[in-house]
Formats: structure tokens, C-alpha cells, sequence
């Protein structure tokens, strides 16, 4: 028997190899050689296309690939016959091999796959139906694995010739139709054990990852999206590595490709499951089941999942969760330097800025870590922006240059903007004119070393010059950065209009500047309005238009009444924008209760000042806008009452410490130094403030202690200041 069966395996392979020369040579083998079927390959005079080129013209490839053989052999031994469909895809296979695409893609068009989708559905349910006992009357699948994976695997060429010749679409219709035969033959998935021919699992698997890139090449957004989930959703039978490439791939198309997909429709799912609801949320998914199998070891550690990972929290503002599972990760897989900055950069973004100076304070005295500019810089700029430990971040800058001269000319610039703002604050709180006038030219100093140094100009160094050249009053100067900044950012920044206007507004040019907002409101959505119209409302009570500020603040706060109703369950980064439009909304009504306080209408102020009291009871604003109301009415006790109430919350409201002082003054029988006390307080935290001088003044005049010289020193600088001051504070 084993003899025999020998020698049948032998007549087999010879046949099989005088058939496959006979296709490659374009010839008809005799049909007594080969006792084929009705849709035998030798039924049909195949060589009527003049054959196919092998890949050196003028020659015959008679090579034959030993799998091909074996692939067919495995089909004539179950089958008994190598019909027309199986031969057909042999050889597009062998093209494709070659190199031959076009050639390829001729023989695959040749099969008509509809005609055998059946058969092969048919095949693999019946495969499938491991459940039951088959007794041998059963009725056999109408075509074997080998012949089923043999036309799949001609599917999937044909589709990677396709692609080959910039046919995409036609390549993922193709592609689809694997999945889809495979999909309707077995609803419930792949089983695990399904059959031996792992030929068959690998195409399938192929053409799973494959295409969501067809579809991306063919611009079809909407059915990259469709076919990434339905790769993931449905069991595919894929080893864990291919699994996670899928995701990996798909988390990032949902980030990068501008694309917005439609929330997946879960046809069955638990009470109380996540479902994302949009890109960021499906991404972000995504990459954390990654993430946790990277922890795990289920597959190879990716650094750069963490990287894409931080890229979508932080867009969503969602930093403390990036926080925690960066915190999570083994040492092995973050160094330690490195998780201390990522972690600093979470606290930055959630607000909490001493926590993350902490922890950069642990990093930079660690004594393994030397290069440490991006610490450093990260902590002189949150010195500067928080205007806390001003001497550390002015150690930290200096350090930072040190560190990289001669090095990177770009990030030497920021260091010495940094420490320019850095020195500039100082300024702000020296306790003597001499060593104001000394910090500011010293912060100017680096603010111009960090313009030079730059290759291109850059929008946070021509700011923070801007800036520092208005509150010295160089208005001109401080003009043409303000228009090189709104050049810079294209004309989209709101916050580079706004201080052009104030700049405008500080030379008395109001018109001017209410031409500027004009044209960006023009520019801007409606959403990003707020400060643009509070602006030109101030514009307008500048001009004494009363009248025209209030019909502009009730404009706005019918913006943010809409506003905030159309916010709903949005995300993270939305709702702290909402945060900020309430506390831009209980600004508007303490600028509605000074006008109407100025127009004596006593009642609509109070009316104001309830609206701001819903949003805020403990605002030191509110509380002193109350007291000015009390004023303005003659109750010069209650208005004492409130304004000591704003100081109690904000002991540092300048303009509650210059309130409080002129009612004291007025009422008489207080202390002289507590009134000098309160008014040197004020200008020690705001020395540009020209109300604080003036008032200063009149208190020296009518002071028996001082002399007249220095009340007319306050009163020269109150005027200097009056004239160059804008409606608002340029910081």
C-alpha cells in the first residue's frame, strides 16, 4: 500500500509539472494525458492570448516555484482535478512572483471569482461545523481548503497588483471581497482551530490589515475608518502583534488625518460601556489597551505610543490622566528624567504649576541628569508666568544660557526671553526707583539679545519686547511690535488685536483702535469674540459713549448666554473655555454696574451686581465695584465696608487699597499712615497706576509732615502717566 501510494504521489508531480510548463509555454496539453473535467484548464485554448512574457523578453521561464507545486499536488489529492479557476490563480501567482504585474492581473481578472463565492462560502461554513458528528452521508464541502485558500490568496494578488498600478479603489473592492466571503460564512468569527492550512489564515489576515491603506490611498475617509473597526470588531483570528498594529494604526489615522468619524454604532453591548464619541476619545481608547499590553509584555514595548498618547490628552485637556499613566509605567520602559518632565508638563497644564516646579526642582538636582535645558527652561518659565520664586527663575535662565553656548542659537534666544520676562517682573516689584529703571533695562537688554539671536522672528519674543517697550512707555516702538506680532500669528490672534488696540488707546488714537478690533471681529469666530467686544466697549466709555458700551456688553453677554447652553456635555478643553467665559461674563456685569453707576442709575447696578454675585459671591472685584456704587450714592461707610470686604479676599486689589484710602481721607479722624500706607501699597504692586499717584498727591498736600515738592512729584507723574494710559493694563 505504501508502495502504491508512492508511486501515485509521483504520477501526480509529473503530471502536475507538464501542466504547469504547458501553461507557462502557452501549449494545450493533450486531454488523455491529463483526464481533467469539463472545466478543466485543457478544455480551454488558454494560449489564445498569445501567452505571457516572462520577465526577459524572448524567453521562456520553465522555473517553476516548488510551493506552486505542492499547493496544486495538495489540490489534485483531495479533489482529483486542478479545474480552470485553481490553475488561473497558479499562475497569476507565479507572474506576480516574477514581478510581472500586469501580466499578473491579466490571468487573476481571468477567474470569475462570483461564480465560486458560493462554492467557497459554502466550504469554509461546512469547515466549520465542528458541533455535530458528519456521518459519511453527509454531503462533502463542494471544494477542498487547499483550492479555497488557492483562489483567496488569488483575490488578495489580484488586489496587491492593483495597488501596484495606482488602481486603489479597484484594489479595495477586491480586498473587500475576501473579508466579506469570509465574514458571511462565518458570522460568529474565526474559530481558533478552524483548519491546518495556515496559508489560508495568512491571507485573510493580510487582507484585513491591508485594507484600511487601500482605502486611505483611494481617499475614502469615511471606509478606512469602516474597515479599521470591523477589523477590530470582528474575530479575526489574528496573532496578538497583527491585532495591535491594526490599533496602532487606527488610533493614529483618528488623530492625524483630519477626518471626523462618526461615533461606531455597537450593535451589542454592556449596560454602562464606553462608547467614544468622537476621534480623540476612540484614539485615546485605543492607545491605552496598547499601552497596558505593552506594560504587560503581551507585545514589544513602543516608546512612541507614549508620545501619541500625551498628543491626544493633551488636545482634550486631559493632563492628569496622562499624568497617572505615565506613573504607571515600569522604570524600565521611561527613565526617570524623562517621566519627571512629562509629568511637570501634566501639572503645568492642569494648573498646578508649584507641583510642577517641584518636581522639575527634583530632576535638576538629580545628580545623573547634566543636560538638563529642557527642565531648566520649562521652570524658568513657569517662574515667569506665575510670577513666583523670580530669583530662581532668573538661576534657572542664566543656567540654561550657560548651558548652551555654542550650542542651539534658537533655544538660547528663549532662554534669554525668559529671563528678560524673569527680570521684568522683578522690576515691577523693586521697592526703589533706581532698581526699577536698572531691571528694566536689563530685561530689555535680554528681550533684544533673544530678537537677534533668532533666525526667524518669533511671536513669543516679539510679545514679551512689545510688552516690555508699552509698559515703558515707548509707545511708538511698542506699536510696530504689536503690528509685527498680528503679522506673524496671520492675523488669527485675538490677543495680539487686543494689544495693538490698547497700545492705540494709550496714545488717545480710541478711534483707531476701535477700527482694530472692528477688523478682528471681522476675522474671528463668534465664539472667540468675548474679549474683542469688552475691548471695544471700553473704547467707547473712553469716548464717553455710554450709551453705545451698554448696547455693546448686552450684545455680549447674549453671545455668552448662547454660548454657554450649546456647551453640553463637551469636552475637557471646551468646558475650561466655558470656566473662563463665566469669569469674562461676571467682568461684563461689574462693567455694566460702573457705567450705570456713572449714569446715576442706581437700580440697573445693583441688578448687575446680583448677576455677578450668582456667578462669584467672593470676588474682590464685585465687592469693590459695590463699594464705588456706595460712593457714588453718598454712603460712605457701606462703600468702606465693601471695599475692606474686596481686600479681605485679595489683600493685593490695587484698586480696592487706593478705594479704601480715598474714603478714609474723606471721612477724616484715621491715621495719615494707614491712608500713606495703603496708597504705597498700591503703587509698590502697580507703580504705572496713575490714579494711585494722584490720590498719593493729595495727600502729601494736605499732609503737615511732608513738603509741597513731593506732592507735585506725585501729581507730574500722575499726568504723565494719565496721558499714556490705556483703557486697559497691556498685561
Amino acid at each position: 500500500m505504501r508502495a502504491k501510494s508512492l508511486i501515485s504521489k509521483r504520477q501526480i508531480s509529473i503530471r502536475l509539472r507538464k501542466m504547469i510548463k504547458c501553461i507557462c509555454s502557452g501549449e494545450q496539453l493533450r486531454v488523455d494525458e491529463l483526464n481533467y473535467s469539463s472545466e478543466s484548464l485543457a478544455t480551454r485554448d488558454y494560449s489564445a492570448s498569445g501567452g505571457y512574457n516572462s520577465s526577459r523578453p524572448g524567453e521562456i521561464d520553465t522555473k517553476v516555484d516548488n510551493s506552486n507545486i505542492e499547493e496544486a499536488e495538495s489540490s489534485l489529492r483531495e479533489s482529483g482535478y486542478l479545474n480552470y479557476e485553481e490553475a488561473r490563480a497558479l499562475l497569476g501567482r507565479l507572474e506576480y512572483q516574477k514581478g510581472n504585474i500586469e501580466a499578473a492581473l491579466h490571468v487573476f481578472e481571468g477567474i470569475d471569482i462570483a461564480a465560486v463565492i458560493t462554492k467557497i462560502k459554502v466550504s469554509i461554513s461546512r469547515r466549520c461545523e465542528t458541533n455535530r458528528r458528519r456521518s459519511q452521508s453527509d454531503e462533502m464541502p463542494p471544494m477542498s481548503v487547499h483550492a479555497v485558500s488557492l483562489l483567496l490568496e488569488a483575490v488578495f494578488l489580484k488586489a496587491k497588483s492593483l495597488q501596484a498600478l495606482g488602481r486603489f479603489q479597484d484594489a479595495a473592492h477586491s480586498c473587500k471581497t475576501i473579508l466579506d466571503t469570509v465574514e458571511s460564512a462565518l458570522p460568529e468569527g474565526w474559530p481558533e482551530n478552524f483548519v491546518s492550512d495556515c496559508k489560508l489564515q495568512e491571507t485573510v489576515a493580510n487582507a484585513v490589515e491591508l485594507l484600511p491603506e487601500l482605502w486611505k490611498l483611494a481617499g475614502s475617509s469615511q471606509d478606512v475608518i469602516s474597515s479599521f473597526r470591523r477589523a477590530l470588531l470582528y474575530h479575526w483570528n489574528l496573532d496578538t502583534e497583527a491585532n495591535a498594529r491594526i490599533q496602532k494604526e487606527f488610533a493614529l489615522f483618528l488623530l492625524y488625518s483630519g477626518c471626523e468619524a462618526i461615533p461606531p454604532a455597537l450593535r451589542s453591548q454592556l449596560d454602562g460601556s464606553f462608547v467614544p464619541r468622537n476621534n480623540i476619545e476612540e484614539a485615546v481608547l485605543l492607545l491605552l489597551i496598547l499601552l497596558r499590553k505593552s506594560v504587560l509584555g503581551s507585545i514589544v514595548w513602543d516608546p512612541s505610543l507614549v508620545d501619541h498618547l500625551s498628543f491626544a490628552l493633551s488636545v482634550s485637556g486631559e493632563f492628569m490622566t496622562l499624568a497617572q499613566q505615565v506613573e504607571e509605567l515600569l522604570p524600565e520602559n521611561m527613565e526617570r528624567k524623562e517621566r519627571y518632565y512629562i509629568l511637570a508638563l501634566c501639572y503645568c497644564g492642569e494648573g498646578e504649576h508649584l507641583t510642577a516646579l517641584d518636581l522639575l526642582r527634583n530632576s535638576l538636582h538629580h545628580r545623573e541628569n547634566s543636560d538638563c535645558i529642557r527642565e531648566l527652561l520649562l521652570a524658568s518659565k513657569i517662574c515667569a508666568n506665575n510670577k513666583v520664586c523670580i530669583e530662581d527663575g532668573i538661576k534657572y535662565s542664566c543656567k540654561a544660557i550657560s548651558q548652551l553656548h555654542g550650542k542651539c542659537m534658537q533655544m538660547v534666544a528663549i532662554a534669554n526671553c525668559l529671563l528678560g520676562v524673569l527680570l521684568s517682573t522683578k522690576s515691577r516689584l523693586a521697592a526703589s526707583e533706581s532698581e526699577k529703571v536698572l531691571m528694566q533695562s536689563e530685561a530689555l537688554s535680554a528681550l533684544k539679545n533673544a530678537e537677534r539671536m533668532m533666525r526667524e522672528s518669533d511671536p513669543f519674543i516679539v510679545l514679551h519686547l512689545c510688552l516690555e517697550y508699552a509698559e515703558q512707555r515707548k509707545l511708538s516702538i511698542a506699536f510696530d511690535h504689536a503690528k509685527e506680532l498680528i503679522k506673524l500669528e496671520g492675523g488669527f490672534s485675538v490677543s495680539g488685536y487686543i494689544l495693538l488696540a490698547r497700545i492705540l488707546s494709550a496714545q488717545k488714537k480710541f478711534a483707531d483702535a476701535e477700527l482694530v478690533i472692528d477688523a478682528a471681529l471681522d476675522q474671528s469666530g463668534k465664539w472667540d469674540q468675548g474679549e474683542l467686544l469688552r475691548t471695544k466697549a471700553k473704547l467707547r466709555i473712553a469716548q464717553g459713549k455710554l450709551k453705545n458700551a451698554v448696547e455693546t456688553y448686552t450684545f455680549l453677554l447674549a453671545v455668552l448666554q448662547v454660548q454657554n447652553k450649546s456647551l453640553g456635555t463637551a469636552s475637557k478643553v471646551v468646558k475650561n473655555k466655558g470656566n473662563h467665559d463665566r469669569r469674562l461674563e461676571m467682568e461684563i456685569w461689574h462693567d455694566l454696574a460702573n457705567v450705570y453707576t456713572t449714569l446715576s442709575q442706581w437700580q440697573d447696578a445693583e441688578v448687575c451686581l446680583a448677576k455677578s454675585e450668582a456667578i462669584n459671591p467672593d470676588s474682590a472685584s464685585r465687592w469693590h465695584t459695590k463699594g464705588v456704587l456706595f460712593e457714588a450714592r453718598g454712603l460712605h461707610q457701606e462703600a468702606l465696608k465693601s471695599f475692606r470686604k474686596a481686600l479681605d479676599i485679595e489683600p493685593n486689589h490695587v484698586q480696592s487699597l487706593i478705594s479704601t484710602a480715598c474714603v478714609l481721607r474723606q471721612l477724616g479722624g484715621q491715621s495719615s499712615s494707614i491712608v500713606r500706607s495703603l496708597l504705597t501699597d498700591a503703587l509698590r504692586l502697580d507703580r504705572t497706576n496713575p490714579s494711585a499717584w494722584y490720590n498719593l498727591g493729595l495727600f502729601y498736600k494736605t499732609d503737615l509732615g511732608t513738603s509741597a515738592m513731593e506732592a507735585v512729584e506725585c501729581f507730574e507723574a500722575a499726568a504723565f502717566l494719565e496721558e499714556s494710559s490705556p483703557i486697559e493694563p497691556f498685561r
